[in-house]
């Protein structure tokens, strides 16, 4: 087993992942093996999941509940399966890790959609015996909607079909082709066995039929480079910082994170909502003055000019303006009890800034077997359509294949205050 050297410098690239599939297939698995083969769980960890109770010593791999390691709630290890989603740190010398371990069954999609909104990357288990279910389907709809970047499929537990090359090239064929209809481009697949530890961390001597890297060897080698710093400037403003003390009596700062984009002293910005235009005065941060700041940097601006700027107002620059509009499309995934019906209304939080909203019209509801568009007059709990929200006033926007900060947004109901979908404009 490899040896990990963990003297691990500040400059290390940072991988968000999520591992999503069905009941069962071995997501929180495939995790706990990854925690032991790169020595990510403490010892108390180790101690308390052991198979065999009784032993004062550290559990050796093959005595540990692997799964145990990241089931945290009382009822997941009771029941065997994961109700919310587990976020795990691992590590290696060439990269750090923070994988969402995200619920299998239906009813908890909506708290997969919530540990797959920030991910680079996303690890889709299969059961090889059980090849592709709806929900591996619904699972990878959702992160094509959501446009993550890197797709693995792993196909698990293939000691169980006795490693057979055909059963695993059968479920790699049958994603690919439902991957290509929605436009996934880059899909991997792995076979491995997350028990026994074949083509997670080490190769193992079952499968020599497949001459890819292991899951851990690709995971190090994705690359995480986003150009979000090169995309127009957004800035949605979060608070107006007026302290009014004695040494800074007129002190004005609207403070945010810039959600892409960068920004210059001297640059010229544009309120999106009003079109009124001055120029930044100032980059304030904690640490001190920058002459230069770019996303995802949290910054404090002050401007030139006294012009109205309040927290959901949105700074751009004047070349590059966002979209703005009364009558917002969007892929939405729905996660409420209630259906989502039309001329219902809701509110609507976007970046900072948060609209009312009405439901317009139902444009199609996606069947996630085919991905055919059906005539709907409702969204159900855990389905996806595309939606037109008629909001009070207009929003401004990016699309989500362009920008995933300003492209998205989620749908809250009136009265509960409770989020009840997630919205990807188009």
């Amino acid at each position: 087993m490899t040896e990990y050297d963990f003297k691990l410098s500040q400059e290390i690239e940072l991988l968000r992942l999520v591992a999503v599939g069905s009941v069962d297939d071995g997501k929180s698995t495939l995790i706990g093996r990854l925690l032991v083969d790169t020595k990510g769980a403490f010892e108390d960890q180790l101690l308390a999941v052991r198979k065999k109770r009784g032993q004062a010593h550290i559990a050796s791999p093959e005595e540990i509940d692997l799964a145990m390691l990241t089931d945290g709630l009382a009822a997941e290890r009771e029941q065997g399966i994961t109700i919310d989603v587990a976020y795990r740190y691992f590590a290696t010398p060439k990269r750090k890790f923070i994988m969402a371990d995200c619920p299998g069954h239906e009813q908890y999609t909506r708290n997969m959609v919530t540990g797959a909104s920030t991910a680079n990357a996303a690890i889709i288990l299969i059961d090889a015996r059980n090849g592709v279910m709806p929900q591996t389907r619904r699972h990878t709809h959702i992160l094509g909607l959501l446009g993550i970047p890197h797709l693995i499929v792993a196909v698990n537990k293939m000691d169980l079909v006795g490693y057979e090359q055909s059963v695993f090239e059968a479920i790699r064929a049958e994603m690919r082709e439902y991957c290509a209809k929605q436009g996934i481009r880059d899909l991997i697949c792995i076979p491995i066995s997350a028990l026994n530890g074949d083509m997670v961390a080490v190769r193992g001597e079952h499968m020599d039929w497949y001459t890819g890297k292991t899951l851990l060897e690709t995971l190090e080698t994705l690359s995480v480079m986003d150009d979000i710093d090169r995309k127009p400037f957004r800035f949605p403003v979060q608070l107006v910082n007026r302290p009014q003390t004695r040494e800074l009596p007129d002190y004005r700062g609207f403070m945010g994170t810039i959600a892409s984009g960068t920004v210059r002293v001297g640059d010229e910005v544009m309120v999106a909502s009003s079109g009124l235009k001055t120029h930044i005065k100032e980059i304030v941060t904690f640490d001190g003055n920058l002459e230069e700041a770019f996303a995802p940097q949290s910054v404090s601006l002050t401007l030139t000019d006294e012009i109205d700027v309040s927290r959901g107002d949105m700074l751009v620059h004047p070349d590059t303006p966002p979209q703005d509009t009364r009558d917002l499309s969007a892929n939405v995934c729905w996660i409420g009890a209630e259906p989502l019906t039309r001329r219902k209304k809701y509110l609507i939080k976007h970046t900072t800034n948060t609209v009312k909203a009405m439901v317009a019209e139902i444009e199609f509801r996606r069947n996630i077997h085919t991905l055919e568009q059906e005539a709907a007059d409702a969204l159900e709990m855990n389905e996806i359509g595309r939606i037109t929200f008629r909001l009070q006033k207009p929003m401004y926007y990016d699309a989500y294949a362009d920008n995933r900060v300003t492209g998205s947004f989620i749908i809250i109901d009136t009265f509960t205050n409770n989020t009840v979908g997630a919205g990807m404009i188009v």
